[in-house]
C-alpha cells in the first residue's frame, strides 16, 4: 500500500523561489488535503514532487533549484485552471 504524501506551497512576488508551507504523509496529508479543499485552494496531484518535497524537504525551506522544473508545472497547471 502506497503512503499518501501532501505538500503545500506558497509563492509571493519578490520570494527567492516557493516556499513549502504543510508537508506531511499519512494522515497528516489527509489533513492538508482537507485544509486546502476547504479553503479553495487548487489541488494538483503530482506523486513523484510530493515524495520529493515530504521527504527531503521541511516546512519553511524554500524549493531548491533542482525542483523549480516540477514545481513551474505546477503552478502553469494552477493558473491555466483559475483562468478557466
Amino acid at each position: 500500500m502506497e503512503i499518501k504524501r501532501a505538500s503545500a506551497l506558497k509563492y509571493k512576488d519578490g520570494d527567492y523561489a516557493p516556499r513549502i508551507v504543510a508537508s506531511g504523509t499519512g494522515r497528516t496529508a489527509d489533513t492538508i488535503i482537507e485544509l486546502a479543499e476547504k479553503a479553495g485552494v487548487t489541488i494538483i496531484e503530482d506523486a513523484n514532487l510530493a515524495g520529493i518535497l515530504t521527504e527531503t524537504m521541511s516546512v519553511g525551506d524554500y524549493v531548491p533549484p533542482w525542483c523549480w522544473d516540477l514545481v513551474a508545472r505546477v503552478f502553469a497547471i494552477i493558473k491555466n485552471e483559475e483562468k478557466s
